[in-house]
């Protein structure tokens, strides 16, 4: 046989389902059907080899990688004492990295970025914050809640005198 027929053959079998049927190369995917059966007759099989539907399941989204600062200097004294054809190859295959890891944190290991901003947070940086400056945004929010304050007392009170002014002159009409 051909190898790219034997090789063929053995996905075929390899990626085959527990309990369903191999086929090989030559076979077709769809059984034969006789001309007056229907479609769905044939292609359903028997309740009994019926293959279990897949979990529903939802896989959980993966975790970003992190790489302590220890762990890339190792890796690449490991790499610089890589001499032969392929063994980085096989040190990243290994650690399951890629070869950017490998030029990033060389790159940064020279600057001399590595072992100083390693223990330092992704993101952005937070602002520094001043005590005085807290106290201001506290006391301004203060202020505007004591002025709405006073503006409804002062809508209170000239209601207020207007309804004693009005009570006053039905007091004054009313008396003979």
């Amino acid at each position: 046989m051909a190898p790219d027929l034997l090789k063929s053959e053995s996905i075929v079998r390899e990626s085959a389902v527990a309990g369903a049927p191999q086929r090989s190369v030559g076979e077709r995917s769809e059984p034969e059907r006789s001309e007056g059966a229907p479609a769905t007759a044939a292609a359903s099989p028997p309740p009994a080899e019926r293959v279990a539907a897949p979990d529903p399941e939802v896989v959980p989204k993966p975790r970003r990688r992190t790489f302590t600062a220890e762990y890339k200097l190792r890796i690449l004294r490991e790499a610089q004492t890589c001499t032969q054809p392929g063994q980085i190859g096989a040190l990243l295959r290994r650690e399951g990295l890629y070869s950017s890891h490998l030029t990033a944190w060389a790159r940064r290991r020279d600057k001399g970025f590595l072992a100083a901003t390693e223990d330092r947070p992704r993101g952005r940086r937070a602002k520094p914050t001043d005590p005085s400056a807290k106290r201001v945004v506290e006391l301004e929010r203060q202020n505007r809640r004591l002025s709405e304050k006073l503006r409804k007392a002062e809508i209170i009170i000239d209601v207020q005198k207007k309804v004693q002014a009005l009570l006053s002159t039905q007091d004054e009409e009313g008396k003979p």
